[in-house]
């Protein structure tokens, strides 16, 4: 049997041909796509700055989780090893719990907790504990139950979306299914489609998930921040900034908060 710590130890293989670049690199793209999230992840921790402190300072926890995903990530496609995957998946468990316990708006909570955030908190340490003990035992759905969990995410998206006649909510979650649509089709593309990308000579998919993946981040964490502020900070207003300018076409959305003033 061999080491959990070696190379193509584990039994998911992409789509990118193995050492093809280098003797060191399994999958050359693959590994280095993932140089967004470090670009992205302390960006956002400084745009998202002045709203952590007004809102929750676990905004700085995701943020270092989201870019701890991008290292294990480099790590698992640099060696496909056994102990990569499963710290590239756990990372992406433990990420997802985080924005669960600090955004999820308390009318979706389950009833018998009412609307009581720290025991919702503790049911989602739980519950993230247990699923990573249960990641040991099928490593090869792990990818595959984690991409299940946007599903849960898309329907608290979509009932919010038919609440609010805010136009740029509306906006920011359009754009965020679109992108997180395009990152999903890639991911899947590379999984069930290689014959066909390799027969092009254009597997690459994997490495085009990474890209548009850490796009949607910044993306759905303003999102989640929009939506919350409607249920947790009435007295203040969000308004949604993008990095560097306003007037680019493309930029790094992010919140900016002030406080409601009336007579």
């Amino acid at each position: 049997m061999p080491s959990i710590f070696a190379y193509q130890s584990s039994e998911v293989d992409w789509c990118e041909s193995n050492f093809q670049h280098s003797e060191l690199v399994a999958e050359f793209y693959n590994t280095f796509s993932n140089v967004t999230f470090f670009i992205f992840g302390p960006l956002m921790m400084f745009l998202m700055h002045p709203y952590a402190q007004k809102r929750s300072r676990y905004v700085y926890i995701t943020c270092i989780l989201f870019m701890v995903v991008g290292l294990f990530s480099m790590y698992f496609h640099m060696t496909l090893s056994f102990l990569g995957q499963l710290l590239d998946e756990i990372a992406i468990l433990w990420l997802l719990a985080s924005g669960y316990s600090i955004w999820m708006p308390r009318c979706y909570f389950p009833t018998f907790l009412g609307e009581n955030r720290p025991q919702f908190i503790s049911l989602v340490i739980i519950t993230t504990v247990v699923s990573t003990f249960l990641s040991f035992l099928r490593p090869v759905i792990n990818a595959y139950a984690l991409n299940s969990i946007a599903v849960h995410i898309l329907y608290i998206v979509f009932q919010e979306y038919k609440k609010t006649s805010n136009k740029e909510l509306r906006h920011i979650m359009e754009v965020s299914v679109v992108l997180w649509a395009f990152a999903l089709t890639s991911w899947i593309s590379d999984r069930l489609l290689c014959s066909f990308w390799q027969q092009i000579n254009f597997s690459y998919l994997h490495s085009i998930w990474h890209v548009l993946i850490s796009i949607t981040f910044p993306y759905g964490m303003v999102t989640m921040a929009l939506v919350d502020a409607r249920y947790e900070m009435p007295g203040q207003t969000l308004k949604v900034r993008y990095w560097p300018r306003d007037t680019w076409p493309v930029g790094l959305p992010y919140v900016e908060v002030s406080d409601d003033k009336s007579c």
